[in-house]
């Protein structure tokens, strides 16, 4: 017997899930968190998982982590951002120097017990992040892969292989 899928309604999107015989019903959202964490295991990655940008907004529009954009405030103030999401830069300033209140600001936006998914440019500094957050006591952070604007193209430019903007995913810019 095949698995059904169907669909819940929350107040801003649909949820599918999935029934399998025999299994109780599990939110697809739930299902990607458990994927992304038993991927993580397998690469031997040193925190929770990664998703892809439109997995991390749905999990952030459903209520089921909380979406942490980990950029300077100069990035953001002239790259753009994802409404909604809090802000902990990683790095400050034009330079990116390492914030050394990164931590304790995170703690003051996210428990320690809490899902969040974190947000940078290319995917590399917030999984930096996920691990220093990972060794400090946070259990269920995951690294955003592709980041905001996604890797370096063979023109040295961002935003045509992959990220945030290049999914179509919600941003504004200031």
């Amino acid at each position: 017997m095949s698995n059904v899928v169907t669909h819940v309604s929350h107040p801003e999107t649909e949820i599918p899930l999935v029934q399998s015989p025999g299994i109780a019903t599990v939110p697809a959202v739930n299902r990607t968190l458990a994927q992304a964490r038993r991927d993580a295991q397998e690469l031997g990655l040193p925190y929770a998982g990664v998703v892809s940008p439109e997995e991390a907004w749905e999990l952030a529009n459903t209520g089921e982590a909380t979406l942490i954009d980990i950029r300077s405030v100069e990035e953001r103030t002239f790259v753009g951002y994802v409404p909604g999401a809090a802000h902990v830069a990683w790095a400050t300033g034009t330079g990116l120097t390492k914030n050394p209140r990164f931590l304790r600001e995170l703690e003051a936006k996210l428990p320690k017990t809490a899902v969040g998914v974190l947000l940078c440019r290319s995917g590399k500094r917030s999984a930096a992040a996920a691990e220093a957050a990972t060794r400090a006591g946070w259990t269920s952070l995951f690294n955003v892969d592709e980041g905001f604007e996604g890797d370096l193209d063979t023109r040295r430019q961002r935003g045509t292989l992959g990220g945030w903007r290049y999914r179509g995913l919600p941003w504004v810019q200031d």
